[in-house]
């Protein structure tokens, strides 16, 4: 597969998911650190944090593999060379993003970052407008047809 990097611009290495996940968990931290505000969320609290982050990276491992299994890229900037439609794909367009929502609300959750919440619906917003209708776009081009009819039975997030 050689790098795929290589035919990206460096705005495009620096604008990638994991940088946004990173940039809004630290800001969750940040505030559960330095402005805890808020009951404390106790045992059940940590077990559904828990459960969210775990499930978060199942979904992206499962994801990962059908990449791997299918030797398409997994670059959101790159146009896939196959449309990823077995395995965790059968159930979401975008299982790497739900996961990406899950590790954060999850993060915010075992933090006790109450008033930093939103920032799991900030994330889904940025993923989907920064990556996945634009990725959307480049498969309907790429797969026509097969991509649309995907569409009609595959939700994009849940």
């Amino acid at each position: 597969m050689g790098n795929p990097f290589r035919d990206l611009t460096l705005d495009q290495m620096l604008d990638i998911p994991p940088l946004w996940l990173l940039i809004c968990a630290l800001l969750g931290w940040a505030q559960a650190e330095f402005l805890p505000i808020g009951p404390a969320g106790g045992a059940v609290t940590d077990l559904l944090g828990g459960v969210l982050v775990g499930g978060g990276i199942l979904l992206i491992l499962l994801a990962a593999l059908e990449f791997r299994k299918h030797s398409t890229t997994i670059v959101p900037h790159l146009t896939p060379g196959t449309l990823l439609t077995e395995g965790i794909f059968r159930r979401t367009r975008n299982p790497i993003y739900l996961g990406d929502v899950l590790i954060l609300t999850g993060l915010m959750l075992r933090w006790e970052a109450w008033i930093s919440l939103p920032l799991a619906a900030a994330l889904v917003y940025i993923l989907d407008q920064r990556f996945a209708r634009a990725e959307e776009e480049r498969a309907r081009a790429a797969f026509g047809a097969r991509f649309d009819a995907y569409c009609a039975q595959t939700r994009r997030w849940l």
